[in-house]
C-alpha cells in the first residue's frame, strides 16, 4: 500500500534515505525491509526550541513495488505556421511562460527582448561588476530571462489564487530544476543554475516554431482603431500579430514614457523603497537556529541544515518596514538599468554557500509621499525612485560604488569610520544615509530596525552592513487592464501582464500571470 506519514527528524536523519525508510518503519510498527522506497512530498525546518528538526511528509510504498515520482507532462506543438500570431514584449519568465503556453495551444509567439542572450548578458554583468561600466540594455534586470536569470531564483509565492503553482514548478523540472522544489516549503533553484534552465526554454520556443528575438528594444506602438496593430523596435523594424502581451518588468521605464506620451492609460502604484543589509551568515545561523550570539560558543552550522533566513515586518507610525528577497549565503549585486543611477539587489547560488546573507529592507512608498512630482501624473512614483537611485550614485562617487554605513551608527545617528566586509563587488563606500535617503525612509527605517534587533537577539549589530539603495521592489507604476479579459481598457489586443504591469511579485507569480493571459488569449 501507499501511505502519507508525517516525520520529525534531526537534520542528520532527515538527510539519509536509509534513515527516513527507518523512521518510516519505526512509525509503522513493520520491518524497514517493508518499506521499499518513498517520496518526500513536503520539507520544511522546524527551529523553534532548542532541538533543531526537518518536518517531513512522505508518501511511503508498503509492501509493493516503488514507482518513481510522477512529473507532469508538456506536450508543445510546432507553430511555424500557425495562423494566429501573439507578439510577447520582454522575455523574462512572464514572457517566456507566456511563449510556452501559447505554443501548447497551437500559436506562434514572437518574443522581443530588449536585451542579449544568457551568455552575451554574463559578460556585460562582469564588466559592470569589475570596471563599473553599465549596458543600459544588458545587465542584471534586462537581457534573456529578464530579472530572473540573475535573481536568488526564489519559487516561492504565496499568489496560489492566481494559477497553478504545481505546473509552473513541474516546468522548472522539465527544462531542469532539481525534483526538490516540488516539496521544499521555500523552494529555490540558485543564480548558478537558472541561465541553463532559461537557455532550455528558449530552445523549446525555438524548436517549437516560435521566435526569440534579441536586442530588439521596443520603441513605439502604431495604434488603429483603438487597437494595436504593430509594434516598432530601435533598429527600425516592424513586427505585426493578432495580439500583444506586454511584460517588461519593472524597470522598463521606457515602456512607461511611451505609453503615457501616447495617452494610453497608466496609473501610479504604491511600491518600497529602502536599503540591502548584509550580516554575516554565521551570525544569522546563531540567531535562527537559537545558539544566542554573545551567550553561547561560536555556532558552526551543521551541513544537514540550510543557511538560515529570516522574514521581518514592523509598523512605524502606521508606515509598514519589512524585509525583502532575503538571500542567505548570498551577495548583494548592481541591480541599476541606467547609468548614473544606483540600485542594489542580492541573489543567493544554489548551494547558498557564501559568508554572508543580505536582505532588502524596505518601508512602504504612498502617493502623499511623491506631491513633489505630482506634475508628472501617473508616473510621479516612477520618477521619486529614480531621483532617489540618483542621489545614490552620487554619494558612492560614481561606478557604481555605493553608499555604505554600519547598522549600528545607522540607526544612532554617526558616521562610520570603517565598514565590515561586503559581498557587493563594485565596492561600498563610507557615507551617513540619512543624506541619501528620503527623511521619512530614514527615520522610518531606523525605527524598524531597533524594533528587528528586539525580535531577532543578535540581529542589531556592528557587524552588519546597510548599502543604499533597494529601490525595484515592484513596479511604481501600474497599467490597468479589464479584469475577466486582461486587455487594456482602451487597447482591446494589448494585455498588459506580471511585474512590469504591476499584477505580480516575483519568478512565480509573473510565470502564472504570463500563463493566464496565454490561455485567455488561446480562448478567444
Amino acid at each position: 500500500m501507499q501511505k502519507q506519514i508525517a516525520l520529525r527528524l534531526l537534520p542528520a536523519q532527515a538527510a539519509s534515505s536509509l534513515l527516513i525508510r527507518e523512521q518510516i518503519a519505526a512509525e509503522e510498527g513493520i520491518a524497514v525491509s517493508d518499506v521499499s522506497g518513498f517520496h518526500i512530498i513536503r520539507k520544511s525546518v522546524d527551529a523553534r526550541g532548542r532541538k533543531i528538526g526537518i518536518i517531513l511528509t512522505v508518501l511511503a510504498f508498503i509492501r509493493e513495488p516503488f514507482q518513481e515520482r510522477a512529473i507532469q507532462e508538456f506536450h508543445f506543438h510546432h507553430v511555424a505556421h500557425a495562423q494566429k500570431k501573439v507578439v510577447v514584449i520582454g522575455a523574462g519568465p512572464a514572457g517566456l511562460f507566456a511563449a510556452l503556453k501559447l505554443i501548447e495551444n497551437g500559436i506562434q509567439p514572437i518574443v522581443l527582448e530588449r536585451g542579449k542572450e544568457v551568455r552575451a548578458r554574463r559578460r556585460d554583468l562582469a564588466v559592470l561588476n569589475k570596471e563599473g561600466i553599465i549596458n543600459p540594455e544588458s545587465n542584471y534586470c534586462f537581457g534573456e530571462g529578464g530579472a530572473g536569470t540573475y535573481s536568488d531564483g526564489k519559487l516561492y509565492t504565496r499568489s496560489n489564487k492566481r494559477g497553478d503553482i504545481n505546473r509552473i514548478l513541474n516546468l522548472f523540472v522539465h527544462f531542469g530544476a532539481g525534483e526538490n522544489i516540488l516539496y521544499d516549503a521555500h523552494p529555490h533553484i540558485g543564480t548558478n543554475k537558472l541561465p541553463h534552465i532559461i537557455t532550455a526554454m528558449s530552445n523549446t520556443i525555438r524548436d517549437c516554431g516560435g521566435l526569440i528575438l534579441f536586442e530588439k528594444k521596443v520603441t513605439d506602438f502604431i495604434i488603429e482603431n483603438d487597437a494595436l496593430k504593430s509594434v516598432k523596435t530601435a533598429d527600425g523594424s516592424v513586427f505585426e500579430a493578432d495580439a500583444f502581451i506586454l511584460a517588461t518588468g519593472h524597470s522598463a521605464r521606457d515602456i512607461y514614457r511611451l505609453l503615457d506620451q501616447k495617452n494610453i492609460a497608466i496609473e501610479l502604484k504604491p511600491f518600497a523603497l529602502g536599503v540591502r543589509i548584509e550580516h554575516p551568515q554565521q551570525l544569522i545561523d546563531q540567531i535562527q537556529y537559537h545558539t544566542f550570539p554573545g551567550v553561547a560558543p561560536a555556532f558552526t552550522r551543521s551541513p544537514d541544515l540550510p543557511p538560515a533566513s529570516y522574514s521581518l515586518v514592523t509598523q512605524v507610525s502606521e508606515r509598514g518596514v519589512f524585509s525583502f528577497c532575503m538571500c542567505p549565503g548570498g551577495i548583494i549585486a548592481p541591480a541599476a538599468t541606467s547609468p548614473g543611477e544606483l540600485v542594489v539587489n542580492g541573489w543567493s547560488p544554489s548551494k547558498r554557500n557564501n559568508p554572508f546573507a543580505n536582505s532588502g529592507i524596505v518601508v512602504a512608498v504612498n502617493e502623499k509621499d511623491v506631491q513633489s512630482f505630482k506634475k508628472q501624473r501617473a508616473l510621479a512614483a516612477m520618477y521619486f525612485q529614480e531621483s532617489v537611485e540618483r542621489k545614490a550614485y552620487t554619494a558612492g562617487g560614481g561606478q557604481f560604488v555605493a553608499p555604505a554605513q554600519r547598522m549600528t551608527d545607522f540607526v544612532e545617528n554617526k558616521s562610520s569610520s570603517t565598514l565590515p566586509r561586503c559581498s557587493y563587488l563594485p565596492g561600498v563606500t563610507a557615507v551617513p544615509l540619512k543624506e541619501v535617503l528620503p527623511a521619512f525612509v530614514y527615520h522610518t527605517l531606523r525605527a524598524g530596525l531597533s524594533d528587528f534587533g528586539r525580535k531577532m537577539k543578535g540581529y542589531y549589530s556592528n557587524e552588519a552592513i546597510i548599502v543604499a539603495t533597494e529601490s525595484r521592489t515592484s513596479s511604481p507604476v501600474r497599467i490597468p487592464r479589464d479584469k475577466e479579459k486582461l486587455h487594456h481598457p482602451q487597447i482591446k489586443n494589448l494585455y498588459p501582464c506580471a511585474e512590469g504591469a504591476g499584477y505580480a511579485g516575483g519568478i512565480v507569480s509573473a510565470a502564472m500571470d504570463g500563463e493566464k493571459i496565454a490561455a485567455v488569449l488561446s480562448e478567444k
